[in-house]
Formats: C-alpha cells, structure tokens, sequence
C-alpha cells in the first residue's frame, strides 16, 4: 500500500484494520506492520486498538462475520445445517488463529443474532421449535469446530513429519506384547480403510439429529455421500492408511 501523503493521515477504521490483518496473516502480527500496511502510525493504530491481542480478536470476528449464512431455498433441513457447518470448518481451517481466538473466549457474538434467526426460521419450516433448531444448530457447530481442530493438528504433525500411523507404531513397540492389544490388532489390518472425513463425520451428526426426530433418516444418508467431496479437506499422512 502506497504511503499516506504528508499532512493527510490515512483514514482508518476497526474493518480496515481486520482486514490488513487477514491481508498480512495473523500468525506473528504485530502492531508495526499493521501499521506500515495501513500507511498510519503506530500511535495512530493505537486510537483503534489496545494491542496484539486486540488485532487476533477483531480479525477473527471480522472473518467469521463474513460467514454468510446458507441462503432459504427450500431445501431440506440437513441442507442448510451441512452448509452452514461446513463454511465454518473451512473458516477455521483456512485461519487457525481464528480457532484459538474463539477457543480463549474472545470473540464476541454481536453478528450471530440473524445467523440464530436464520436457523430457527429454516428448521422451523421443518417443524423444529426454537430451542430444538438451537439445539441441533449448536449440536453441527461442535462438529464443524471439532473437525477444524483436528484437521488443524494433523497437518501442523504433517509437517514436522510425524503421521499417526508412525506414533501409533512407536507406542506398540515401547510396550510389552501382552499390553495394547486392541491397538495391536488395528495396525495388522490391511491399510484398505478410508479414514472419515469431516463430511463424513457432519453426515453422522445430521443422521443422529434425523433419528432423535423420529424422522427417515436414510435420505439424509444418502445426501452426505452425495456431498462427500465438497469440504473435504486433503488427506494428510496422519491417517491409518499411511
């Protein structure tokens, strides 16, 4: 970005600063360089923002605000539930800090009024009463965050170059025979499995939710493979079939 002219200080505000920040990257952001990205000075940054942390907490609200909420087309209440839970993955995937954020507790949840509002108006449709469609939103939000946790573990062990396959071997051989038996057993089988994706997993959870409503849960089934491939993440060597 161009430096400001002298005597016209760049005009900033709480959105551009997210967004310098999401542009340089929040691992090892400092108030300096969003600074010298925004053309201001650090005093001038510091108008806005109280420190590091501030910038991680405003980023990460920033990007989950732009989470748009799955649009009412009509379909199927798993629909709108897979949409919605998977856009949530890929935002936690895609920026981890945005994870440790809202695992610390500092996000606020100013924006989240029309996603709530959204949920109980779509499952509603389906004949779900607010606290049920809460409940089963709230219930695919653990999954999604759930599975961007462990997806965000298994590639920071990717790349240090250690896989799962290799420290479940490690553990076994540590130990007398007589001992892990059960994890013994996994590792003589054939490596021909297919380790469950986040789709996969979300899937489990809609059909769970179809079942507790005493609703045919087959077609929601039959839906999760149909979209198996679309938030899947990369595999990663720290699946059993490494």
């Amino acid at each position: 970005m161009p430096a400001a002219k002298v005597g016209r200080p760049a005009r900033i505000d709480r959105t551009a600063i997210a967004e310098a920040v999401l542009d340089l990257g929040l691992d090892g952001i400092s108030m300096k360089a969003v600074a010298d990205h925004l053309g201001v000075s650090v005093a001038g940054l510091y108008h806005h923002v109280a420190n590091r942390r501030e910038l991680l907490v405003l980023a990460a609200e920033y990007s989950l605000s732009r989470v748009t909420t799955p649009e009412d087309t009509g379909q199927h209440w798993d629909e709108w539930l897979r949409e919605w839970a998977r856009h949530v993955y890929r935002s936690f995937v895609e920026e981890p800090e945005i994870l440790v954020q809202y695992m610390n507790g500092g996000l606020r949840w100013d924006a989240m009024g029309d996603v709530v509002d959204s949920v109980i108006r779509v499952l509603g449709r389906a004949g779900f009463d607010p606290i049920e469609a809460v409940d089963a939103f709230d219930t695919a939000a653990q999954c999604a965050v759930g599975a961007a946790a462990h997806e965000i573990r298994g590639r920071a062990a990717a790349e240090e170059g250690r896989s799962l396959l290799a420290e479940l071997h490690r553990m076994v051989a540590a130990r007398p025979p007589d001992e892990l038996v059960g994890l013994r057993g996994l590792l003589d089988l054939p490596p021909i499995r297919t380790t469950p994706d986040f789709e996969e997993h979300l899937t489990t959870v809609l059909v769970g939710l179809a079942v507790r409503r005493g609703e045919d849960w087959e077609p929601v089934a039959e839906r999760g493979t149909h979209t198996a491939d679309a938030g899947a993440a990369p595999h990663r060597p720290d699946s059993l079939t490494a």
